[in-house]
């Protein structure tokens, strides 16, 4: 088996992966800067940082059917041209709108890569090492995200507007993805599926694993192929033998992202200065945060295809339900106080001139702060003081916020993160896969798009206590579905696996 060969073009397509990370992460860094630029509202910033993912839902829509039309490896490089196209017009963007437009072509580009390149991974990886391999892209996205914020960090100091060039750079990557998929064969499995090309399928299999596992593994395409028909269709996919794969599908589609993941990505810094951090030190934690989620998928790397899929995932949810419940926490017991200190620390001289008659005032609840102040200013003055005043009266255990945070992201890590995509890779029969990786992808960018959109406004007007609770409950939901429905396929065949589910 030529391991080398197999990690080295798992590793090129994996870029992919870092790509779609690095677009998720690199908007935190950008968040005030473009909040000031285009002078947005609370629901405007909202969308700016989501409308990523509704360009990723029509990713998710076309990239299954089209990969299985045109092959994976095309659609790929396709998702390379929208990151490069994207970076470059959100960098140069001088109004909301062709900002917006922008962000939605690289939401394309995302919702393509993280389809095809787990199921091209997964289509050319041996049974031993597919685990660890389609993990390689779950790897490159949180190595993504970890260089988005050091990124941010060294960027943010340059003068004028550096978010511009926060979100330019990722045009270079992306570039250097383009081409590097030139070099990657296409998958053997589609090679056969579709076009009957065994012998060019066989070429590509010996390098991988010799010519007895290539031999297999086209006896199993084979058989794949002798029972399948015909291709298979939306109604085959919502079909009653297929109830238990969609079961799952969905299940772990919904909590990867209603538990949170992509509002803590995104709005990371925001949340930190929430706790009453400096803009400096928000940056630096965020860099933390990405770098925790960099260690521990090395771990879920290292043990998912030895421990399993489903013990890393009740592991893993569990303690992102413990990690949310100790954020709730320590929002739960902050207190907010007015003295000479804080309020000289206001920007607006307006807005400090009308709140001098709280001085020596403590609140022990944010909506009490907010029913004391709200009397005191506008309408538009009182958005302002949640949007960036509130954070400089705030009281708590910044250490607590922290830990819980990075014990979240590092459960998510070797949990819902990468076991998600490498069981959706697994569980599809071969004629509905595009199709099904399509649907559940969709929804899985919806249900992170409603939680992106809605967070700028839950930390302003529900507050991060009851934001964190709601998350907190999501996670412990997340821990019975994956006990009671999530079956293990550590180990086995993609044709194994479709038997046992079908079979289900």
């Amino acid at each position: 088996m030529n391991k080398l060969y197999t990690i080295t073009i798992s590793l090129v397509v994996a870029m992919g992966g870092f790509l779609l990370g690095f677009d998720s992460a690199v908007i935190s860094g950008a968040v005030n800067g473009i909040r000031t630029y285009f002078e947005m509202s609370d629901w405007e910033l909202g969308f700016s940082v989501g409308c990523v993912i509704f360009g990723a839902m029509a990713g998710n829509i076309f990239a299954g059917p089209l990969s299985d039309k045109f092959g994976r490896k095309k659609l790929l490089i396709v998702t390379a041209m929208l990151f490069t196209v994207s970076a470059i017009w959100s960098a140069t963007a001088t109004d909301y709108l062709s900002f917006v437009i922008a962000r939605i072509i690289g939401g394309v580009g995302i919702g393509g890569a993280i389809l095809i390149a787990p199921i091209y991974i997964a289509e050319i990886a041996p049974p031993k090492l597919r685990g660890s391999l389609v993990s390689l892209n779950q790897l490159n996205i949180v190595l993504g995200i970890s260089v988005a914020y050091f990124s941010n960090y060294f960027l943010k100091d340059l003068e004028g507007e550096s978010w511009r060039w926060m979100l330019g750079v990722e045009a270079i990557p992306a570039a250097i993805y383009f081409f590097a998929l030139f070099l990657v064969p296409r998958s053997p499995r589609w090679l056969i599926q579709k076009l009957n090309e065994i012998t060019l399928a066989k070429k590509i299999l010996i390098k991988i694993g010799g010519e007895e596992f290539a031999d297999t593994t086209i006896g199993e395409i084979k058989r794949g192929i002798a029972k399948k028909e015909a291709k298979g269709t939306y109604a085959d996919f919502f079909s009653k033998r297929m109830s238990v794969i969609v079961i799952i599908a969905f299940g772990l589609a919904f909590f990867q992202q209603i538990t949170g993941i992509n509002a803590i990505f995104y709005y990371a810094p925001t949340i930190f200065e929430q706790a009453g951090g400096s803009t400096d030190a928000s940056f630096l934690q965020a860099i933390v945060v990405g770098l925790t989620n960099l260690v521990f998928t090395f771990v879920a790397i290292w043990f998912i295809d030895k421990l399993g899929r489903k013990p890393l995932l009740i592991i893993g949810t569990s303690a992102m339900a413990i990690a949310l419940t100790m954020a709730t926490l320590a929002f739960n017991n902050a207190t907010y106080s007015f003295n000479d200190a804080t309020i000289e620390k206001i920007g607006n001289m307006d807005i400090k001139s009308s709140l001098t008659p709280l001085n020596g005032s403590t609140f022990s609840s944010q909506s009490e702060l907010f029913s004391n102040v709200a009397p005191l200013l506008s309408e538009v003055q009182f958005n302002e003081f949640k949007q960036n005043e509130v954070k400089h009266f705030i009281s708590i255990n910044a250490n607590l916020v922290l830990i819980a945070i990075l014990l979240y992201v590092a459960a998510f890590a070797i949990s819902l993160g990468p076991v998600m995509w490498t069981m959706l890779s697994e569980i599809f029969p071969g004629n509905v896969k595009g199709i099904a990786i399509s649907i559940v992808g969709f929804f899985n960018s919806l249900v992170s798009y409603t939680v992106t959109q809605f967070f700028p406004w839950e930390l302003t007007n529900l507050g991060p206590t009851v934001t964190f609770a709601i998350y907190a409950g999501m996670a412990v939901l997340s821990v019975m579905f994956v006990y009671k429905y999530v079956i293990e396929t550590k180990g086995k065949t993609l044709e194994e696996v479709e038997e046992l589910l079908i079979r289900s």
